[in-house]
């Protein structure tokens, strides 16, 4: 088995992806807006084109005729994706999937409205004028995004009246795409937040990891942990959800699908067709297989029969904190591997700018995943960015 796959989107995600494929002796092109992204570095051949062109899109696609696309980030043309399917060309996990998926619009519409679905009560709004109407509905303090971002791009929280336009204008400067629009939703007053890493098969039974707990700063997540303790009864309910929607979006891989857990129980917040960063660590090997190899091994129908949790694992990302337009350097690489049952992973950027996420560093063992986090924390902060 050799499959061409075109992967839209060569950030780190995309770089543990081609290396999962690669292991299992795939074709990788890797595409991305611009040169010598992280996994460009690990593909056989390379694109840089702007995805949301239309064009550049079908010219890559009709250059490069490839049996699989995986989308590794939100800004494509994604309607293109249902002409591909089409001609034959398999996306991953769905056409449908994609489109619904990277525009919160769809997907809230489709949970909510659709599938009935327990959400945060919210509001969609196309000017200043909507955003305060939305504001009114949801109440303050309220979470704004735009339809469209990712990794907490264009996020804010609004906690009073004079907050509503620096909101509007972050939302816009971080929209992806050509969208001017923001979904409001009301703040929920959770106990904690997962991501359930949900594995769709083609020929096998959908697949739930262990729950991964995160914490998030600036609408990023900072650091996770495997699994979360939470209750076994919110456990399922979750599963169930996961397992709802993923089915009616349809397609094989792994999904990265977010909940807010209240003392009432999960209410679903987003959802990713693709390895979730939080699911980064997996890189622990706290899993039999890695969130990156579940997702190759699911798109070339690789049967997976179980997944197991082996030990107790955390991550930590390695952020820069100025803006550096040369090729990055690291140091206390040696002060970082000190620290027992740990690891690190440097995503090779070619640039860098505060708060952008540069690597990560993880540790595993049997400990409690507070231990675990707080360690990983240690380690990453012993590699600075210059």
């Amino acid at each position: 088995m050799r499959k061409k796959i075109l992967l839209l989107g060569s950030g780190e995600l995309g770089k543990e992806f081609v290396i999962a494929c690669q292991r299992l002796g795939q074709y990788i092109i890797a595409v991305d807006s611009y040169k010598n992204a992280p996994a460009m570095q690990v593909s056989h051949e390379y694109e840089v084109i702007d995805m949301l062109d239309g064009d550049e899109l079908d010219r890559i696609v009709n250059k490069h005729n490839p049996d699989i696309i995986v989308p590794e980030v939100e800004s494509i043309r994604t309607e293109k994706f249902y002409n591909y399917e089409k001609e034959g060309i398999e996306v991953v996990p769905s056409a449908k999937a994609a489109n619904y998926t990277m525009n919160r619009k769809s997907i809230r519409d489709l949970a909510a409205n659709d599938l009935n679905i327990k959400t945060a009560k919210f509001k969609y709004a196309k000017s200043l004028a909507g955003l305060e109407e939305a504001v009114d509905y949801c109440g303050m303090p309220c979470i704004v995004k735009p339809l469209m971002s990712s990794s907490g791009k264009g996020q804010s929280t609004i906690r009073n009246k004079e907050d509503i336009q620096k909101a509007w204008n972050y939302a816009i400067e971080g929209s992806r795409g050509d969208l001017s629009e923001v979904i409001v939703e009301e703040f929920i007053n959770f106990d904690y937040e997962i991501t359930l890493l949900t594995l769709t098969q083609k020929n096998n039974i959908t697949l739930f990891c262990p729950p991964i707990g995160h914490r998030q700063e600036r609408g990023d997540y900072q650091e996770s942990w495997q699994p979360m303790p939470m209750n076994e009864k919110h456990l399922t309910e979750a599963q169930k959800i996961a397992d709802n929607i993923t089915k009616s979006l349809g397609g094989a891989g792994i999904w990265g699908v977010e909940f807010f857990i209240t003392e009432d129980g999960p209410i679903f917040s987003e959802l990713s067709p693709r390895p979730h960063d939080t699911g980064m660590v997996t890189l622990a090997n706290t899993q039999n297989f890695s969130e990156f190899e579940l997702h190759a091994r699911a798109i070339l129908g690789i049967p997976v029969k179980n997944i197991i949790i082996q030990k107790n694992g955390a991550s930590a990302v390695i952020l820069s904190n100025k803006l550096i337009e040369k090729t990055p350097l690291y140091e206390g690489i040696e002060e970082a591997s000190k620290f027992e049952q740990t690891d690190f992973k440097i995503f090779g950027k070619p640039s860098a700018k505060p708060f952008r996420r540069m690597g990560i560093a993880l540790s595993y063992g049997s400990q409690s995943v507070e231990e675990l986090a707080k360690r990983a924390k240690e380690v990453a902060s012993c590699i600075k960015v210059y």
